[in-house]
């Protein structure tokens, strides 16, 4: 069982060191430059969000600077995490499927005894290699980070960050995964999903306190509030529900997609 998924999580190690790593050195360098920044500016660190555009604060969730929890929640985790690991893991997804089927080996695969809802499910769960591998590295480099620069914060609240975040960032694959089926090269699928995910982190950041604002409920990063968890300790388990649903929803609907498709 799961073949496909070894095979394919194997292939992932490398790049998910990667990722990891250059996460983990991007977080490093936004928690060390902290210091300096805070001491620089006194206790007038939250006089910069009035020079700041509205559409500039709203877009990164910049509520706050004047704390190491809102300084990360806005530039870390609301910039880093929520659009870039986001992107990341759509444009991960977008290649599933679609550079198999670019390639020609989408025929050899479908030629052995394996279901096209089974390579569907299975190529996602590779995706398993990278998820865990940033959600695990990542919340301890930034614990040890702030600590090591005497601006500490809650573990625990780092730790159902990133645990809250997880069926996000599935939500962000799945929407590669709906592309790596819909498109036949891997290029074009990248490119979309990629385009999709921060389409909609912008549109519904602006779209917040608008007549419009109900339309921003399509949009993953609707469900994800980095303020609320590191600053205030609220978990919103409900919005993760709504997001672990999306995900089923969207590998259901590849795997619909996949088997009414054509492999040429």
């Amino acid at each position: 069982m799961l073949e496909i998924a070894r095979y394919e999580g194997r292939h992932r190690v490398r790049g998910a060191a990667a990722a990891t790593a250059a996460l983990s050195a991007f977080a490093l360098l936004y928690i060390f430059v902290y210091p300096t920044f805070a001491e620089s500016m006194g206790g007038d660190i939250d006089q910069l969000l009035e020079a700041y555009p509205e559409a500039l604060s709203k877009a990164f969730g910049v509520q706050s600077l004047a704390t190491m929890e809102g300084y990360l929640a806005s530039e870390l985790y609301t910039f880093g995490w929520l659009l870039i690991v986001g992107i990341y893991f759509a444009y991960a997804a977008a290649s599933l499927i679609a550079a198999d089927v670019e390639r020609d080996r989408m025929d050899m695969l479908l030629s052995l005894p394996v279901s096209r809802a089974r390579v569907v499910v299975e190529q996602f769960v590779s995706l398993a290699v990278p998820l865990v591998a940033l959600s695990a590295v990542v919340p301890v480099v930034v614990v040890l980070g702030t600590i090591a620069v005497d601006y500490p914060i809650a573990a625990t609240d780092v730790v159902a960050l990133h645990l809250l975040s997880i069926p996000y960032l599935t939500t962000c694959a799945g929407i590669g995964l709906v592309a790596s089926v819909l498109f036949d090269r891997a290029s074009i699928a990248q490119r979309s999903a990629a385009g999709v995910i921060a389409g909609l982190f912008f549109a519904e950041s602006l779209l917040t306190d608008t007549d419009f604002e109900a339309v921003g409920a399509v949009s993953p990063t609707r469900y994800v509030d980095p303020n609320a968890v590191l600053r205030e300790s609220e978990y919103a388990l409900g919005d993760a529900v709504v997001l672990v649903f999306a995900t089923l929803a969207l590998v259901g609907l590849a795997v619909v997609l996949f088997r009414r498709s054509d492999i040429e």
